[in-house]
């Protein structure tokens, strides 16, 4: 069964760091992309961070890019977002996503996820 379960969201101050985590399932392999998204209020949800493979080049939305770093721990399954240099327009649930992408797919769209977590709420604020 193929699961994502969120974790280490919370209120932090401009410029301040953050760490995600995505665990998923023993289900999801090493061939799995993960991918982060974020919603904010009004918005629609946008592509953040993604990593295609454990030793994949990771992709990453410009503007997050630069402040954010998406990394995998194959032993544990799980994916990690740290979050520097944290902006008032970062506030947003943030969302885990799983599935296996056709070679060339653009690994920040949506559409391109069906295994979804339940989010984690992160805001920014002073």
């Amino acid at each position: 069964q193929v699961h994502v379960a969120e974790s280490g969201g919370g209120l932090v101050q401009p410029g301040g760091s953050l760490r995600l985590s995505c665990v998923a399932s023993d289900y999801v392999s090493d061939y799995w992309t993960i991918a982060w998204f974020r919603q904010a209020p009004g918005k629609e949800r946008e592509g953040v961070a993604c990593i295609t493979k454990s030793d994949g080049d990771p992709g990453y939305s410009e503007p997050v890019r630069g402040r954010f770093t998406i990394s995998r721990d194959k032993a544990k399954n799980t994916v990690y977002l740290q979050m520097n240099n944290l902006k008032p327009e970062d506030t947003a649930v943030y969302y885990c996503a799983t599935d296996v992408l056709f070679t060339g797919s653009n690994c920040l769209v949506v559409n391109e996820y069906d295994y979804w977590g339940q989010g984690t709420q992160v805001t920014v604020s002073s």
